[in-house]
């Protein structure tokens, strides 16, 4: 049995929503992030960054939300999350499927986890990087708004649902809250696509799952 471990709101949404999506049989872990559940050494030993998720399949055990991503389509198959093997279709599924993790992620890692990066207790360092990351994170989103508007389809891919969508979502979703530039939300295109997801069930049932309260996006 897969066990997805987990927390409200953090990248575990993406898996999350890909099993249901999948109808894979899955259970859920709850990994209490608010008890730095995640820095215990039991869920080191699964991922020593601390970070989450994590996927464990018998002796499998898997981090990093992309590779996650991958494994679930490639086991799959016929779930049709991703384009076949081989194809121009797969080769671009890669190029986002990296883009969203490495650009848009890492950007928004570093806008709620400014503190990291800066000397400690310098305020206005973390502050001024904050609005920085916000800021790139603004024309990451203007980039996926605008590649919406290119093909004019209703799914990030094109005509079909793929395992990008949710990834989509739940990084468009956590830009709800800017305080200086626009959520994805006010784009002309993310605005509609973000609702078609929240009316798909897999998306309704993860909310659900993680008791997650409105604004969902």
């Amino acid at each position: 049995m897969i066990q997805l471990h987990y927390y409200p709101s953090t990248a575990a949404m993406v898996p999350h929503i890909l099993l249901e999506e999948m109808g894979v049989p899955y259970e859920r872990v709850l990994v209490d992030r608010a008890a730095n559940a995640h820095r215990k050494p039991d869920y080191l030993r699964l991922n020593p960054n601390g970070l989450i998720p994590v996927l464990t399949e018998g002796e499998l055990v898997l981090y990093e939300t992309a590779a996650i991503v991958l494994h679930l389509c490639d086991s799959w198959p016929d779930a049709r999350m991703a384009p076949a093997l081989a194809t121009a279709g797969r080769a671009h599924f890669y190029k986002w499927l990296m883009w969203l993790t490495n650009s848009l992620q890492a950007t928004l890692g570093i806008y709620f986890y400014g503190e990291r990066w800066i000397d400690e207790g310098n305020a206005a360092g973390v502050a001024q990087l904050k609005a920085h990351a916000e800021r790139r994170a603004a024309g990451l989103l203007d980039q996926l708004d605008a590649e919406f508007a290119r093909h004019g389809q209703p799914w990030f891919a094109g005509g079909s649902y793929s395992a990008l969508d949710p990834y989509v979502f739940t990084l468009c979703r956590w830009t709800r809250n800017f305080s200086h530039e626009r959520p994805a939300r006010s784009r002309g295109q993310l605005g509609p696509y973000l609702q078609r997801m929240l009316d798909r069930p897999a998306v309704r049932r993860v909310i659900q799952n993680e008791g997650l309260s409105a604004p969902f996006v």
